[in-house]
C-alpha cells in the first residue's frame, strides 16, 4: 500500500467540498454523505463555514482506496483564503481541479491552476455538475484548453447531461494521442508508424501526469457519484506516490496551526524526508522564506543570536528549537497518535510553542517556497458591546498565529489595532470567529488599500554620543540606497564588527528592521539597503570599588532610541515615494458594452493593456489600483447585462499619482518629530 497527499481545489460553489463528502462515502469512511447546505458535512468543522456554505480553513481527512492510502486536504475555495490554500500546496503530491459542468472556468479556477502548474504538480481536472440544468460537455472541455492548459486529456464522454441520469463514459479520446505525443519522441515515432498500443498509451499517460506535463480530465456528479469511480481509478493510477527517505535528515513544513482543548499549539506538518518521533528536539523557522505581515513584532521567538561570520553583513535570526511531546498520524482512515512519524506522511505535533504557518522543520526544503501575495487591504477592528480592548488585541494575536497573513499593526497612543485583509468576506470571518471563539464583539471601520514606500535615492545621516541635542550615549551613522523591488530589507556594516560589543550591533540592526515598517508617510519601506556608517559607545565603568552607572554607559536602550531617529532622517534625504497595490485583471463581456466599460474603468483607473474580441465577446486585460476592484465588482453586472465576468489578483506595485499620495496613520513613536519621540519614549520607558 502506498500514500498518496491529494488537494482538492476549486472555485468557490464548485462542488469540491460534495466530492470530498462523496470520495469518503466510496471509501467506507462515511455511511451517509454530508450536504453543504444542510451543513453537516466533515471538513467544514467551523461555524460560519457551515453557515455560508464555503471551506475557510483547509482540513484533512485519510481514507483507503483499495492500495492506497490519501490523506485528503479540502481547501478553501473563495479568493480571499487564497493564501490558506497556496501554504498547503507545498505538502500535495497530486491535486484534483473541480471545475463545474455549469459555471465553467471561473476566475479562481485559473488563479489555482496557474499555481499548480508553476510548482508542478500534478493535477487531474474533474467537471461536476453535469446532473444540473444547464450542463455542458463540449464548451466546458473547450474553455479547459483555452483558460487553463492546452495539454487536456479528456478520459471519456458524457451522456443525458442537465438530468439526473447524467453520467461519465469511461475512454480516452482520439486527441489524447495527440497531445501525449507532444511531450515524447518515441510516442510521436509510433503513432507515425501506427503502432501505438492500448498498454503504451496508458503508460505515456501515467508518466506525463505524474510529470505534470498533462491533465487528464473527468465528468461527474458529487452529488448523484456519476464518474467518480472513473476519477478514483484516475487518482489510483495516474498520481505519484509521496516519496522521502526515512533514514534521511528531518526535513519538513508547516502547513496549519490551530489550538488544542487546553489552548495548546497544535501543528499540521508534512514530512519530506527522515522521521521525527515523540521527544525530539528540532529546529524550526521560517528559513529565509518570505513572511507575511502577520509575523508579529510583540511575539519574538527563542531565537540563536550568534552573529555571523561573514564580513560586512548582519544575519538576523537563525532558527527556533522545540521539543515534540506528541504526534498524531493521519493513515488509512483517521488520526491516531503515534510515537513517530516517517517521510512522506502528514501529522499533528504537539510542543512546539513557537510554530508558524509556512515554517520549515529541521532542514529546509530548497524546492518549495512561498508564492502568496502579500494582503492589500487594511481596516480598523474596534471593540463594541462592551468589548475589552486588551482582550480583543490577544484575541486578535492569537488569529494572526493561525494565519500569518493576517496582519496586525496596534497604535498605543489611539488604543486601536489595524488588521490587513485580502477581501472583504475576511471581514465576516474574523468578526465571527471573535464571537464564537472569544466571545467578543467587533466592528469595523472603512477598508483602505496597503502601500509601499520605495527610497527614491541614497540617504545618509548620523548622530554622535551626547552631542547636538543626541540624549543618548551612542553614536549612529546610517546610510540609505535603493534595491531592487522583491529584494527585502539588507543590513550592511561599514564599520568594524568589533568595533563595540555585538548587542549593540544587533540592537541596531533590529530597530532598523522594525521601524522600516513606518516610513516618511507610514507605509512599510520593503526593499533598501540600510550600511551602518558610523558607531560608538561609552564604555561599562569598571574602575575600582566602583559599581556600574548606566548614565555614564551605554546600553541597549541608547542604541534603540537613536535609531529611528538617524534612520527617519536618512530616509528624509533619500526621498520615498509613495506605491499602491496594483491588480491585474482580465474582463470579459459582451462586445456591445465596451461603450459602457469602457468610461468606468477609466474612471477607476484602470488600464487596459491589450483587448481580445471573439465573436459577440471581447476580452481586456490589464491593470487597476487594488482600492478599486470592489467597486469595478460591483459595478460590471450593471454594465453588461449580468455577462460580464472578472478576474483579479495582486500583481505589483506602482508608483502613486503625484500629489494623491495617500498617507498612513503611524503607530510608532513618531520619530518624524523629535520633540514628540524623545516624550513618547520617555512615556514608554516610564510606563
Amino acid at each position: 500500500m502506498h500514500l498518496l497527499n491529494l488537494g482538492i481545489l476549486a472555485h468557490v460553489d464548485a462542488g469540491k467540498t460534495s466530492l470530498t463528502e462523496r470520495l469518503l462515502h466510496s471509501a467506507g469512511v462515511i455511511d451517509e454523505i454530508g450536504s453543504v447546505d444542510a451543513g453537516n458535512t466533515q471538513t467544514d468543522s467551523l461555524a460560519l463555514e457551515r453557515q455560508r456554505g464555503i471551506t475557510i480553513k483547509s482540513a484533512v481527512v485519510s481514507f483507503a482506496l483499495g492500495d492506497v492510502t490519501v490523506n485528503l486536504i479540502d481547501t478553501p475555495g473563495h479568493p480571499d483564503f487564497i493564501a490558506e490554500v497556496e501554504r498547503v500546496l507545498g505538502v500535495l503530491d497530486g491535486a484534483v481541479l473541480v471545475v463545474s459542468a455549469v459555471e465553467g472556468v471561473q476566475p479562481q479556477t485559473r488563479v489555482l491552476m496557474r499555481t499548480l502548474q508553476r510548482l508542478r504538480i500534478p493535477t487531474l481536472v474533474f467537471v461536476n455538475k453535469i446532473d444540473r440544468r444547464g450542463a455542458r460537455y463540449d464548451a466546458v472541455l473547450r474553455a479547459v484548453s483555452e483558460r487553463l492548459t492546452a495539454a487536456v486529456v479528456p478520459m471519456g464522454t458524457a451522456d443525458a447531461l442537465g438530468t439526473r441520469a447524467a453520467r461519465f463514459v469511461p475512454g480516452l479520446a482520439p486527441s489524447a494521442l495527440d497531445v501525449l505525443a507532444d511531450h515524447d519522441d518515441a510516442l510521436l515515432s509510433a503513432y507515425v508508424e501506427d503502432t501505438v498500443s492500448h498498454g503504451r498509451l496508458r503508460a505515456a499517460l501515467a508518466d506525463q501526469t505524474r510529470q505534470a506535463l498533462v491533465h487528464p480530465v473527468y465528468f461527474g456528479s458529487a452529488v448523484t457519484g456519476a464518474g467518480v469511480d472513473a476519477l478514483i481509478s484516475g487518482i489510483q493510477e495516474l498520481l505519484p506516490a509521496a516519496d522521502g527517505d526515512p533514514d534521511g535528515p528531518v526535513s519538513g513544513m508547516v502547513f496549519k496551526v490551530e489550538r488544542g482543548p487546553a489552548g495548546e499549539k497544535v501543528a499540521y506538518a508534512r514530512l519530506f524526508s527522515g522521521t521525527l518521533r515523540t521527544r525530539d528536539r528540532i529546529p524550526f523557522g521560517d528559513a529565509g522564506a518570505p513572511k507575511g505581515r502577520g509575523e508579529l513584532r510583540d511575539q519574538p521567538r527563542r531565537r540563536n543570536t550568534q552573529p555571523t561570520t561573514q564580513p560586512g553583513t548582519m544575519s538576523g535570526a537563525l532558527g527556533a528549537e522545540g521539543r515534540i511531546t506528541a504526534i498524531s498520524v493521519f493513515d488509512q482512515g483517521a488520526d491516531s497518535r503515534g510515537d513517530q512519524v516517517p517521510a512522506g506522511r502528514i501529522a499533528k505535533l504537539w510542543g512546539l510553542a513557537d510554530i508558524r504557518i509556512g515554517d520549515a522543520i529541521g532542514e529546509p526544503r530548497k524546492a518549495y517556497g512561498h508564492h502568496f501575495a502579500p494582503p492589500t487591504l487594511e481596516t480598523i477592528v474596534a471593540p463594541a458591546g462592551g468589548t475589552d480592548r486588551r482582550a480583543l488585541h490577544r484575541a486578535l494575536t492569537r488569529l494572526a498565529e493561525q494565519d500569518p497573513l493576517i496582519g496586525l499593526r496596534h497604535d498605543e497612543v489611539r488604543q486601536e489595532t489595524f488588521v490587513s485583509l485580502y477581501g472583504e468576506v475576511q471581514k465576516e470571518v474574523i468578526q465571527a470567529t471573535l464571537a464564537d471563539d472569544f466571545g467578543l464583539d467587533v466592528t469595523f471601520r472603512e477598508t483602505t488599500p496597503l502601500c509601499v514606500e520605495r527610497p527614491v535615492g541614497p540617504g545618509s545621516a548620523v548622530e554622535f554620543n551626547k552631542k547636538d541635542a543626541n540624549p543618548f550615549l551612542a553614536t549612529v551613522g546610517l546610510r540609505v540606497d535603493p534595491a531592487p523591488v522583491g529584494s527585502g530589507v539588507r543590513f550592511r556594516l561599514e564599520v568594524e564588527l568589533g568595533s563595540m560589543p555585538y548587542a549593540f550591533f544587533k540592537a541596531v540592526e533590529d530597530t532598523v528592521r522594525e521601524s522600516l515598517g513606518q516610513g516618511l508617510y507610514g507605509w512599510q519601506v520593503p526593499d533598501c539597503t540600510v550600511t551602518m556608517t558610523h558607531s560608538g559607545y561609552s564604555p561599562r565603568q569598571s574602575h575600582a570599588h566602583q559599581g556600574f552607572d548606566k548614565s555614564m554607559s551605554s546600553t541597549g536602550y541608547d542604541f534603540r532610541g537613536l535609531t529611528p531617529l538617524v534612520l527617519i532622517e536618512a530616509l528624509r534625504r533619500a526621498g520615498t515615494r509613495v506605491h499602491e497595490p496594483m491588480h491585474r485583471f482580465r474582463l470579459e463581456a459582451p462586445t456591445d458594452t465596451l461603450a459602457a466599460v469602457l468610461p468606468v474603468l477609466a474612471r477607476l483607473r484602470a488600464v487596459p493593456q491589450s483587448t481580445e474580441t471573439r465573436g459577440a465577446s471581447c476580452a481586456l486585460e490589464g491593470s487597476v489600483p487594488a482600492a478599486h476592484v470592489h467597486e469595478l465588482e460591483q459595478h460590471l453586472p450593471g454594465l453588461t447585462r449580468g455577462e460580464g465576468e472578472l478576474e483579479s489578483a495582486f500583481d505589483h506595485y506602482a508608483p502613486a499619482p503625484r500629489g494623491t499620495a495617500p498617507e498612513r496613520r503611524r503607530t510608532d513613536l513618531n520619530p518624524l518629530n523629535r520633540k514628540e519621540y524623545l516624550l513618547n519614549l520617555t512615556r514608554r520607558v516610564s510606563n
